[in-house]
């Protein structure tokens, strides 16, 4: 029997077993490389995101450290001086007739009224009896002073003007954290000074109250959710001031009687009595005519008089309120003033006060242009009412919107510029 005869491996054979050997290797080390770093870089990337929570939990940890120790702080600052805040639109709510009367002293009274009734609401609330019995309660009443004087007055409600003064007075007076606050003419100046005040700070927001006589306006309702919200009876009306056409006080011209050094008799009537002297001489004359009341003469029937075209005059009606004459406009004409963008103070005044004025200073209007951009201005209320006494004054003084309003309660334009008297009359002011 042959035996099989083995033949081993060339060395070429070899020699490749030996490379893909070495390539395995190469790969596989390639392979742990790659492996190694792609590690390494995620090793990196947690170290980083570790750091970064490890700081963010330490400046949170402080916060919350520092909001808890003012949180302590205003606890305690709370439970040494707790209060409560009554805000009152003292446009839109007005005290009862009969205080208003009373002036100075019906100031004193509602404002005593005011707290004491807040203090029995307080003692009757199931949510507010945890407050201490010296609870300060703080009162502001923000209001048009002089328009609420207006609307009184020709209501009838109050027969002087001051009244309205002279009670906001005796309120402020009356108790150290209650205030009657005048925050001039303008829609809405009441609730803006609210709104911008108080409502932006959350801490306080539910010691507040809203005080409600008549219904809410617009801009009241839209906060009521988010306040306390009541209603006092008998201290505020429940009805609207309905401001008549003609204001109920016929104005009277108060005159001491005529006065010469010869005169042998003194006299003036009205309604039906008279007043006489008989001096006996000229020093007796003064004398007796300085002692003398000063007499109410009936006006008489006061003749309207044409608008002047003087530019510094100012015409007024009988009761001293500033009236504008009428301008004709065109609603196209009105869009295509509005969207040029004229500065009106500019073009009307002449005297722009700002150096950088947003509007347009260089555009060379028309005449047609030049009276549209002048009803525009006039749809804006002036400041100082009707009582304006600015020649060059560019914004209106009556509501332009007709008689009834077409606004209604929206108009920009306070009551006392609404229905007004247009007969103008020269030379008398109220």
């Amino acid at each position: 029997m042959e035996s099989s005869r083995y033949d081993p491996p060339s060395y070429r054979e070899r020699y490749a077993i030996l490379s893909n050997a070495e390539k395995s290797k190469n790969a596989l080390i390639e392979e742990l490389i790659q492996r190694v770093d792609t590690l390494t870089d995620d090793y990196r990337r947690e170290c980083l995101d570790r750091a970064r929570e490890a700081h963010f939990n330490r400046e949170t940890q402080l916060r919350v450290y520092q909001f808890e120790e003012e949180l302590r702080k205003a606890k305690t600052f709370m439970e040494r001086n707790p209060f409560v805040l009554v805000l009152i639109d003292g446009d839109g709510m007005i005290f009862e007739d009969t205080l208003l009367k009373k002036g100075e002293a019906g100031g004193k009274e509602a404002a005593s009224l005011l707290w004491t009734i807040v203090r029995d609401y307080l003692s009757e609330e199931q949510d507010l009896r945890e407050l201490p019995s010296d609870c300060k309660i703080v009162t502001r009443i923000y209001a048009n002073i002089r328009g609420l004087a207006e609307t009184c007055y020709k209501t009838g409600i109050i027969d002087n003007k001051n009244k309205i003064e002279e009670f906001a007075r005796g309120f402020t007076h009356s108790k150290q954290l209650f205030d009657f606050v005048d925050v001039g003419s303008g829609k809405d100046r009441a609730d803006d000074k609210i709104s911008e005040e108080y409502t932006s700070d959350d801490a306080v927001k539910n010691r507040i109250g809203l005080l409600e006589g008549v219904p809410f306006e617009r801009e009241l309702v839209t906060m009521q959710n988010s306040f306390r919200s009541m209603k006092f009876k008998g201290l505020f009306r429940s009805s609207k001031i309905v401001v008549p056409t003609q204001p109920q006080h016929s104005p009277q011209v108060m005159m001491s009687p005529p006065i010469t050094r010869t005169m042998s008799s003194l006299s003036a009537t009205t309604n039906g009595s008279s007043y006489a002297s008989t001096p006996t001489n000229g020093s007796g004359a003064w004398a007796a005519a300085a002692a003398m009341p000063p007499v109410a003469l009936s006006s008489p029937p006061l003749t309207p008089q044409p608008i002047q075209t003087d530019p510094m005059y100012i015409p007024r009606n009988r009761w001293g309120q500033r009236i504008d004459s009428e301008l004709k406009y065109d609603r196209n004409m009105v869009k295509q003033v509005k969207a040029l963008k004229m500065c009106n103070v500019h073009f009307l005044r002449g005297d722009c006060p700002y150096e950088t004025c947003s509007h347009d200073h260089f555009y060379k209007p028309s005449k047609n242009e030049l009276a549209t951009l002048r009803y525009i201005a006039r749809m804006a209320p002036c400041r100082m009412g009707s009582e304006c006494d600015d020649a060059k004054c560019i914004y209106g003084h009556r509501c332009p919107a007709g008689n009834p309003c077409a606004f209604g309660d929206t108009c920009r334009f306070p009551d006392e510029m609404h229905n007004m008297d247009l007969t103008v009359v020269k030379g008398i002011k109220v």
